[in-house]
C-alpha cells in the first residue's frame, strides 16, 4: 500500500521552506540560483495529478531542502563582499 499523496497545504510549505532556506545563503549568486532553481522546479511540476509521481516529487524534493539547509548553514560561517549588483541595506 503506497502513502497518500501530500496534501496542497504540505507542497506550499515545502516550496516556502526552499525560498526561506534560499534567502538564508549570505552569497548573492548562490542565494539566486537557489530562488530560481526552487521557482522553476515547483512550477514545472504544478500540474502533476498522479499521487505516486507527486509522492516521488515530494521525497526528491525532502532530500533536497536538506541539502540546501546544510548549504545555507555553511554559507553562513563565511563573509562575502557586496557585489555591485546587491542592494544596500537602508538605515
Amino acid at each position: 500500500m503506497s502513502a497518500p499523496a501530500p496534501t496542497r497545504t504540505q507542497i506550499l510549505h515545502m516550496y516556502k521552506d526552499f525560498i526561506r532556506n534560499a534567502n538564508k545563503i549570505q552569497n548573492y549568486n548562490f542565494r539566486h540560483y537557489f530562488l530560481r532553481r526552487a521557482k522553476e522546479s515547483f512550477r514545472e511540476n504544478k500540474n502533476v495529478q498522479d499521487p505516486k509521481k507527486v509522492n516521488e516529487l515530494l521525497t526528491e524534493a525532502e532530500k533536497d531542502l536538506g541539502v540546501l539547509k546544510r548549504q545555507s548553514i555553511i554559507s553562513n560561517m563565511y563573509t562575502f563582499d557586496k557585489l555591485v549588483v546587491e542592494p544596500l541595506k537602508k538605515r
